[in-house]
């Protein structure tokens, strides 16, 4: 997985995670990338600089695999709440369900409808490789989150 920051030609910055490189440039040809903030499929990658480790004493050190507290503005916040809502209000929840209801779709074994829910990393990862189109949210469905 790589993450990336991203520019629409409206100017909002956001960042989104991809399974690579290649998979980013797929979504993005297929108009599938889309801003959070204004919904412009016209998105591009911005400058990166890259993550640096400072120095820290071990007693201060957080565990290897903790992820860094996400910093969010409060417009950002105002904008993620106003996506998940959208989002609910428009597509069904699927559960852990959505790896093989977004392949049936796919194959056209059954209709086409906006759908959401939760995937396995290995399940998401092979819907990317067959080129079905799925993107994370930046959210936990309300149905997770406590």
């Amino acid at each position: 997985m790589i993450k990336f920051s991203l520019r629409c030609s409206q100017g909002h910055g956001f960042e989104s995670w991809f399974q690579s490189g290649a998979a980013f440039d797929t979504l993005q040809t297929r108009k599938l990338v889309a801003c959070p903030s204004c919904g412009d499929t016209q998105v591009q990658k911005a400058l990166m600089a890259p993550a640096v480790a400072q120095a820290q004493s071990p007693d201060k050190a957080a565990p290897p695999d903790t992820p860094p507290a996400p910093q969010h503005s409060p417009e950002l916040a105002a904008k993620l709440r106003e996506l998940r809502a959208h989002i609910e209000a428009h597509s069904e929840y699927v559960g852990d369900n959505f790896a093989s209801q977004a392949r049936a779709m796919y194959l056209g074994d059954i209709p086409d409808r906006p759908i959401y829910g939760e995937a396995r990393p290995e399940d998401a990862k092979a819907l990317l490789d067959d080129g079905v189109p799925v993107v994370p949210l930046p959210f936990m469905p309300t149905r997770k989150a406590n």
